[in-house]
């Protein structure tokens, strides 16, 4: 599995326990082989634990990154791609932040609304200029 189909598959599970947040990862996993649906690799797995744990702290560079916008007014999808790709850039040191950046807009061209592409663009382009600052 390449890393882009990980990091889609990642994003389907935040995605779904935005709908579903009593479900525990391992619910979620075994609905996923029960269905054949996607496979969830160790990358799929650390990625999607990681963003759950870094949710608030992600949020929170959203917010601020995110003139004009509060986070709980963002489309699930925009929220999911987001905080996925906020927890990739801020935690996962082996991955460069502009692959990551770009995996998050295909993300969103594939499945939000075709001007989200854009507005994650550019809150993943802020965050990575204040990582670098920091």
């Amino acid at each position: 599995m390449t890393r882009s189909q990980a990091r889609e598959n990642a994003f389907i599970l935040t995605f779904e326990k935005l709908f579903n947040p009593e479900n525990s990862f391992e619910d979620m996993k075994a609905l996923t082989e029960e269905t054949e649906a996607f496979e969830i690799d160790a990358f799929t797995q650390t990625l999607y634990e990681k963003t759950e744990e870094y949710t608030g702290a992600a949020d929170e560079l959203i917010s601020r990154y995110s003139h004009g916008w509060k986070v709980n007014r963002l489309s699930k999808v925009v929220i999911s791609i987001l905080r996925l790709a906020v927890t990739e850039i801020m935690t996962m040191d082996e991955v460069p932040d502009s692959v990551s950046a770009n995996e998050a807009v295909e993300l969103a061209k594939k499945y939000a609304a075709p001007e989200d592409a854009s507005f994650i663009n550019g809150i993943l382009g802020s965050v990575i200029r204040g990582k670098k600052a920091e």
